[in-house]
């Protein structure tokens, strides 16, 4: 009995030893979603898994797969990397024991394409996939995301059933599926990334698969208002200066009461150089006819030096000019929203 008894605890001992340093042996296999986490409206989760890691950013920017893939010269970088910004919904599922990645992938794949997805990139197996599991530095990833208690546990192999690993970002490269490529949901095109593989190890049993879906949005600008230090060092520097902290209703050349901070700041400036004379111009991106936003960017920096000339400042008229550009000078691609976000501006250039 003695030596049974030492047998089987080497046996456990050895399982321990070589499972994830991440492992907690003290924790079970989860059996709930973690608290707060839901599927995202575009892809559901394969019939029966957990969603044991959730996390979404209103606002972020990710790197994600470009159609050649990983760097040759560099084989822990993209090639041409896709860089993401807008609401980032990161998901991290376990399927239920036996269910092999290819089946589970498969299903992702054909739901995905038959919502009009557009692959941009894809590989299978270890050897074609190992290069972009590092280039997607998924440890990073999954801080920003929670997870759920527990942890796998080994089901397969005499050595290791029992054996307990960590659950946070378990996908590996054996019996790996990456998919990445774009759809068009409401006007906008999102950025979705798919990864499927063994859940830690074969033994188990399970598929873990992380999703990370971008939605384009613009990023919450006028949190910062340039002041007029940062005004008088930009205009030193560059010659012009955007200035973030006037606001605008879409289509519209009013003044909202919000854009008060800057133009203090900015007829702090002029105060305190009375020989500047300066420019001030407006931006637009390119959505909709040139002359309509050539009108109504002059009009918006009209609009600025109408403040800024009556009271209380009552700079001088002569000191100010306004002009309308448009399109004419992006400072971003207007092919999604946050680089119109940044070309949607007002600037002051000094004559």
């Amino acid at each position: 009995m003695t030596r049974i008894r030492a047998t089987l605890t080497l046996a456990t001992l050895l399982a321990l030893s070589m499972a994830s340093p991440l492992a907690r042996a003290a924790d079970d296999f989860p059996t709930a979603d973690v608290a707060g986490a839901t599927d995202h409206p575009v892809i559901s989760r394969f019939s029966g898994s957990l969603l044991v890691g959730y996390g979404q950013q209103e606002w972020a920017a990710t790197e994600l797969p470009g159609a050649a893939g990983v760097s040759k010269n560099d084989r822990k970088k993209f090639a041409d990397p896709v860089q993401a910004e807008g609401k980032v919904t990161r998901l991290f599922y376990l399927s239920p024991a036996g269910k092999t990645p290819l089946e589970v992938f498969r299903n992702q794949q054909q739901a995905l394409m038959a919502a009009g997805f557009k692959p941009r990139f894809s590989c299978d197996g270890k050897a074609a996939c190992a290069d972009t599991y590092f280039a997607l530095n998924l440890g990073d990833r999954g801080k920003t995301m929670q997870w759920a208690k527990g942890a796998l546990v080994g089901v397969k192999g005499s050595s290791f059933r029992g054996a307990r690993w960590g659950l946070e970002m378990s996908v590996t490269f054996d019996e790996a599926h990456i998919l990445a490529g774009t759809l068009s949901r409401g006007g906008t095109t999102l950025q979705v990334l798919v990864f499927t593989s063994l859940a830690d190890n074969e033994y188990t049993d399970r598929s873990a698969s992380y999703i990370e879906i971008v939605e384009p949005k613009a990023m919450p600008t006028g949190q910062v208002t340039v002041d007029a230090k940062a005004i008088g060092q930009g205009l030193a520097a560059e010659g012009r200066v955007a200035l973030t902290g006037l606001f605008f209703d879409t289509g519209k050349a009013e003044l909202k009461p919000e854009s008060k901070a800057q133009l203090d700041a900015m007829a702090e400036l002029l105060k305190a150089q009375p020989a500047l004379k300066a420019w001030i111009v407006g931006h637009t991106d390119n959505v909709g006819g040139f002359d309509a936003n050539e009108k109504l960017s002059l009009a918006r920096a009209q609009a600025v030096v109408a403040a800024l000339t009556a009271a209380p400042y009552k700079v001088d008229a002569k000191r100010l000019a306004a002009r309308g550009l448009a399109s004419l000078a992006p400072v971003a691609g207007n092919g999604d929203e946050a680089g119109r976000a940044r070309n949607r501006r007002v600037e002051l250039v000094a004559q």
